[in-house]
């Protein structure tokens, strides 16, 4: 049995990087007794910010990326070593030398070291929203085996696509999903109904964390959770600023993959 708390971060397009760091820095310490703390994608600047049509520029990615030796990962990853706890990071805008970049998720262990990154894989090229013209898409599925089972990852959009979930179940061996995301809250029943799906059709564990408030008049839906493998949600949030604390339970997985094979006996091969 493990600990899990899913920070539901409070977004303000008022606040400065430095504000949301020390407001980050806070809310784990309030989570401190969880075996894995989760926060959201781009917490530290708002996805809004960097990808609305009318500011989203090469100069503006140079002027909000860092790089994973960056100070926000620095600084979270110091949180990590302090409540010994394995802390993903949610997403930060990370540059690479060759100036390009990437919606990067990042786990860290209780010592505070990087031991797996995921790139986003579906970039948003709706409604005018310049992620796809302007970052690379990640290309490979993570999955990192830890004291607490194996993890996967996604990032927001990517919950729109089964086979990313099914791969990582399947070929990697994933039993529990993280999701990070700035999700809209226009788009509430789908992010429900999703989370819920990839749950239940691939017998995982999936923990969602995402942000409430607004960025630049948008606002983000909040709502994390963490679902089991029967799609039944153990604890979850609604609109407002909170951490989700529940208990995952590997187990009880097993248990239940073994009673209810689906698994196994799915007709078409990934």
């Amino acid at each position: 049995m493990s600990k899990v708390a899913s920070i539901q971060f409070g977004f303000s397009d008022k606040d400065s990087k430095e504000d949301r760091i020390r407001k980050a820095e806070k809310l784990i310490d309030s989570a401190a007794d969880a075996d894995l703390i989760l926060l959201p994608e781009l917490w530290n600047f708002g996805w809004h910010t960097l990808f609305d049509k009318d500011v989203a520029s090469i100069d503006n990615l140079r002027k909000y990326s860092e790089t994973l030796e960056g100070e926000t990962i620095s600084r979270i990853a110091e949180k990590a070593r302090k409540t010994n706890s394995y802390i993903a990071a949610g997403s930060i805008l990370e540059r690479k030398d060759d100036d390009s970049f990437y919606n990067t998720a990042v786990l860290l262990d209780p010592k505070g070291k990087v031991i797996a990154t995921f790139s986003k894989m579906h970039l948003a090229n709706y409604l005018g929203y310049q992620e796809v013209t302007l970052l690379k898409r990640g290309r490979d599925i993570t999955a990192v085996k830890t004291e607490l089972g194996i993890l996967g990852f996604s990032i927001c959009l990517d919950l729109r696509f089964p086979e990313l979930y099914r791969k990582m179940a399947v070929e990697k061996g994933v039993e529990v999903f993280l999701l990070v995301s700035q999700f809209a809250l226009a788009r509430l029943e789908n992010w429900l109904d999703l989370c819920h799906a990839r749950a239940i059709e691939n017998q995982c564990y999936l923990i969602s964390c995402d942000c409430v408030g607004t960025d630049r008049g948008s606002q983000y839906l909040g709502y994390s959770a963490i679902i089991d493998p029967r799609g039944v949600t153990i604890a979850g949030s609604g609109t407002t600023e909170c951490i989700v604390k529940g208990e995952i339970d590997l187990e009880e997985l097993h248990k239940f993959r073994e009673v209810m094979p689906h698994l196994q006996n799915r007709a078409l091969s990934v």
